[in-house]
C-alpha cells in the first residue's frame, strides 16, 4: 500500500495515545512477551469496505503485520473473512479496538454511500452523488476517500477547492449579483462559482450573473424539475437538503446534475467488524 499522509499519520499517533499513554497494563499482566498469533478480521454484517490503508497501519506501528483479502470499495456479505494480522499477541491487542474504530466508521461511511448512490441511479439519468464538509474534525480525508469508495464524488475538501456562495454570503455583501460578480473578480479562473439559491427566481438571477454551478436549497421535486427545464443546460444543478433514499430517485428524475448529502458523512452508522486472535 502507498504510504498514508503526515496528516493521517499524526491522526494515528494521537488515536494510539489515547489507549497507549499508560500502556496496556491488561496484556502485560496476563500474556507472556514472547506470545506471538493471529488475528482475523470479520464481517458481522453486510458492508461497503473502507479504511483497510489506515487499519493495517495501526498494527503497524505496533510491530505486527496485516494484510486484507479485499480492497476498499468491495462488496462483503455477512460472515466474510477479509483480512488478517499477525505478530505479538500484545502487539495484535493494542491495535485492535484502533484499528476497529477506524475501520468500522469508514466502512459505515462508504456502506451509506453505496446505500444512497444505488438509490440515485433508480431514478435514471445522469445525477451524481456528492459530499459535504460536514465531517468528523481532523478525519476529512479519510472519510472522503470513503464517500469515494462507496461510489460517491467528493465536493470540496477545503475552503480553498472552490467557491460556493452561501446564504451567509449573500446576505453580507448585497444579493446574488454582487456576489458573483466580487467571485469573478478575486477567484482564480480555474475555480468554479457555485451560488446557493432558495427558489426559481434566485436561479434566473444566479444564472443571468454568471454562476457554473447553481445549488438548489430545499426545493420540491416538481421546482427542481422546473429549475432544470429553465437552466437548459446553461449551469450545472446540485440539489441539497432534506434528501432521503426514499425522495433520492425521484430527485434524480428531476435531471439535475448532482445531489449533495451531509449524512453521508454525519450521519453514517458504523458497521459491525470483528477482529478474533
Amino acid at each position: 500500500m502507498p504510504p498514508l499522509s503526515s496528516h493521517v499519520e499524526r491522526l494515528l499517533s494521537l488515536a494510539l495515545d489515547e489507549d497507549l499513554v499508560l500502556g496496556d497494563v491488561t496484556s502485560e499482566a496476563t500474556i507472556d512477551a514472547a506470545a506471538r498469533g493471529e488475528g482475523s478480521f470479520l464481517a458481522k454484517s453486510e458492508l461497503v469496505l473502507a479504511g483497510t490503508a489506515v487499519a493495517a497501519r495501526v498494527f503497524e506501528r505496533l510491530g505486527a503485520e496485516c494484510a486484507f483479502d479485499a480492497a476498499d470499495g468491495a462488496h462483503l456479505t455477512r460472515g466474510k473473512v477479509f483480512g488478517r494480522a499477525r505478530g505479538s499477541v500484545r502487539a495484535l491487542l493494542a491495535a485492535e479496538r484502533t484499528a476497529l474504530n477506524f475501520l468500522q466508521r469508514l466502512s459505515g461511511i462508504a456502506t451509506a454511500t453505496r446505500t444512497a448512490a444505488n438509490a440515485l441511479a433508480q431514478g435514471g439519468g445522469k445525477t451524481r452523488l456528492l459530499d459535504t464538509r460536514k465531517t468528523t474534525p481532523g478525519w476529512r480525508r479519510l472519510e472522503k476517500e470513503a464517500v469515494r469508495a462507496g461510489g460517491g464524488v467528493n465536493h470540496r475538501i477545503s475552503l480553498g477547492d472552490g467557491i460556493l456562495i452561501k446564504d451567509n454570503h449573500l446576505a453580507a455583501c448585497g444579493g446574488v449579483a454582487e456576489a458573483v460578480k466580487r467571485a469573478r473578480a478575486h477567484g482564480s479562473a480555474l475555480l468554479k462559482v457555485e451560488v446557493e439559491v432558495e427558489d426559481l427566481p434566485g436561479l434566473e438571477e444566479a444564472i443571468r450573473a454568471g454562476a457554473d454551478i447553481v445549488l438548489l436549497d430545499n426545493m420540491s421535486d416538481a421546482d427542481m424539475a422546473e429549475a432544470v427545464r429553465r437552466a437548459a443546460g446553461r449551469v450545472l444543478l446540485e440539489a441539497s437538503g432534506n434528501m432521503t433514499l426514499e425522495r433520492l430517485p425521484r430527485v434524480a428524475a428531476t435531471g439535475v446534475d448532482f445531489v449533495s448529502m451531509g449524512a453521508l458523512t454525519h450521519s453514517a452508522a458504523a458497521v459491525d467488524i470483528s477482529f478474533e486472535v
